[in-house]
């Protein structure tokens, strides 16, 4: 008996040894690359996927369609045909689809789509389809308004409440891009209370504002951190601009226990803006060079 209660023991002080210690420890931290396809001019194109495969990246993150007077996105995986050819080149050639981008909304307002509730749903079913779990909605076209206290605030909140729930009920989580600082995202985010919100964080947003985004991404801590898109503003390629220390943002990813996707939006070189596999391929290579082989 004595030698069972021993080994209970130590099996539990062993448990709780591991629960203490930081996750970076345990293991490498997970970290895949993928790219946007509405960026590289494929928007809900099947050549998408061979893109990806040649760019090398782990995973597309796709876009559902254009919005502008539509009442729905120009979606083609509502339809049956489209859902069977997509999801069957995704994985033939190995590639994920991590997430769906609802970039309609860069140009459109959240607040002004009486709708909404339909959008969000035509993009959860979406993701279904291509096995997705993280919804992109950035929040670009809804002014600076409801930033602050008052009525557009509050309807904001609501929304996002409300389709936060939609997406939780379905073990998904819609993940927004707000502009704000990561005090200013966690005040938000207390204030909506689903767990189907998360932050899409952008590391453009920080350096364009001139924030510290390693401090920043710690300050928001991991689980508020959906997804990352891991690019600035066009100008040169990641692995020349001296705007951002990659290393120095997987360091403090890895100290906060930080796993996940880091998606390539932008970082062109401004002087050849059109050369998607150049560009991509080049930004693409970079990170899984930091983050995969974590080469110096």
């Amino acid at each position: 008996m004595n030698s069972t209660l021993c080994r209970k023991g130590l099996a539990m002080g062993l448990i709780a040894m591991l629960a203490a210690w930081p996750a970076g420890l345990l293991a490498q931290q997970n970290y895949r690359v993928a790219a946007c396809d509405w960026m590289m001019l494929k928007r809900q194109k099947l050549g998408e996927f061979k893109l990806a495969q040649e760019i090398g990246a782990d995973g597309i993150e796709m876009d559902m369609g254009p919005l502008g007077k539509r009442v729905l996105f120009e979606n083609k995986l509502r339809e049956p045909q489209f859902q069977q050819q997509f999801r069957h080149t995704a994985d033939s050639l190995g590639v994920e689809v991590p997430s769906m981008a609802m970039s309609g909304f860069f140009a459109q307002n959240f607040l002004k789509r009486d709708n909404y509730r339909d959008l969000i749903q035509d993009c959860l079913e979406s993701m279904a389809v291509m096995g997705a779990k993280v919804a992109f909605l950035p929040l670009g076209g809804s002014g600076h308004e409801w930033k602050e206290k008052g009525a557009a605030r509050d309807e904001m909140v609501r929304r996002l409440h409300d389709v936060g729930e939609m997406a939780h009920k379905q073990g998904k989580v819609i993940a927004i891009r707000t502009q704000l600082d990561a005090r200013a995202n966690i005040r938000l985010l207390k204030e909506i209370d689903s767990e189907g919100i998360k932050i899409y964080y952008n590391l453009q947003d920080a350096v364009d504002q001139g924030l510290d985004p390693a401090k920043e991404l710690k300050r928001l801590g991991r689980d508020r951190v959906a997804q990352i898109h891991a690019s600035l503003t066009d100008s040169v390629t990641l692995d020349v601009d001296p705007r951002i220390d990659m290393h120095r943002i997987k360091a403090t990813l890895d100290k906060m226990g930080w796993g996940g996707w880091l998606v390539v939006e932008r970082s062109r070189n401004a002087k050849d803006v059109r050369n998607v596999k150049g560009n991509f391929g080049r930004n693409v290579a970079y990170l899984k060079r930091i983050f995969q082989e974590d080469k110096q």
